[in-house]
């Protein structure tokens, strides 16, 4: 118990610090700054539709939580900013929209997941503790605070200078993507409905040039937005970046790769036909990287 409200105080520092490292010079809202206001939405948002869920010990509402929260931030950030008398650029339209597009399309795809599956298997012991369980749900507010401060702050800075080659390249690299996570999620969706595949494992389409394809769209397009925000950063604002280097880590470290290699390897690790997979297919990113 100890360790989890540990790691709870933990993410509220580190959010908070992250905030006011992020705060853009005079924009304040509500008597706070809007970066610091947006990470208090996430994690407010995150307790209140928390309490029903550790009550109910249920995790049918986590990921979905998480594109509620993603969604009042890039609401917060737009309407401070129209609220302080200025017009939105086309930069911070652009980024506020490319973050909506992503969390609706890939919170809308986890709920449905979790309704048909029933469970996340993630939280098959994480809910027997109920410390463990909040921590959990704090966790992921500071996950969507980490995930989208760099978009929120480049949304509050509002640069106004013409479109130029960072945009263009980092708009690129959003739509490359995106447009991977898409294709990837879609593939194995319909791999997964067809009955002949039951207890199999996916080698079609882009899952056949990485065994993680959709991770990969996830942190390239995230790298997307860091681009786009590169020339209009300055100070202490740099520590923004720390979104794509964050996805990166979470999505290899922590939570996505080792889980899922390891459910793999667990499942078709005697199969001949996987050991062959693994071997001629790169681990995330398509055609290179360690295969192994």
């Amino acid at each position: 118990m100890i360790r989890d409200l540990g790691a709870i105080a933990l993410c509220i520092l580190t959010a908070y610090l992250v905030a006011i490292a992020a705060s853009v010079d005079g924009i304040i809202f509500y008597g706070l700054p809007v970066i610091l206001l947006c990470a208090i939405v996430s994690f407010a948002t995150h307790w209140i539709i928390a309490v029903p869920s550790l009550i109910t010990s249920s995790e049918k509402y986590f990921d979905f939580t998480g594109m509620v929260a993603t969604l009042l931030l890039v609401l917060t950030s737009m309407f401070a900013l129209l609220s302080s008398g200025s017009e939105a650029s086309m930069r911070s339209v652009f980024v506020a929209t490319f973050v909506s597009v992503w969390t609706l399309r890939l919170g809308i795809f986890l709920y449905k997941r979790i309704v048909k599956a029933g469970e996340d298997r993630r939280f098959r012991d994480i809910k027997k503790s109920l410390p463990k369980f909040l921590m959990t749900w704090t966790l992921s507010a500071l996950w969507v605070f980490l995930t989208t401060v760099n978009a929120i702050t480049l949304i509050v800075l509002n640069p106004l200078e013409p479109i130029g080659v960072f945009f263009v390249m980092g708009a690129l690299f959003w739509l490359l993507g995106f447009g991977f996570e898409l294709i990837a999620d879609r593939q194995k969706k319909h791999f997964s409905e067809q009955p002949e595949n039951k207890a199999r494992f996916i080698t079609q389409g882009l899952w056949s040039v990485s065994r993680h394809p959709n991770y990969f769209g996830e942190i390239i397009l995230w790298i997307g937005i860091a681009i786009i925000s590169l020339p209009f950063l300055s100070g202490w604002q740099f520590v923004t970046l720390v979104s794509p280097v964050f996805v990166f880590l979470l999505l290899t470290r922590i939570s996505g790769l080792p889980f899922l290699e390891d459910k793999a390897e667990k499942k078709w690790g005697e199969d001949k036909e996987y050991i062959e997979y693994k071997k001629r297919t790169p681990i995330l990113v398509p055609f290179f990287g360690k295969k192994q």
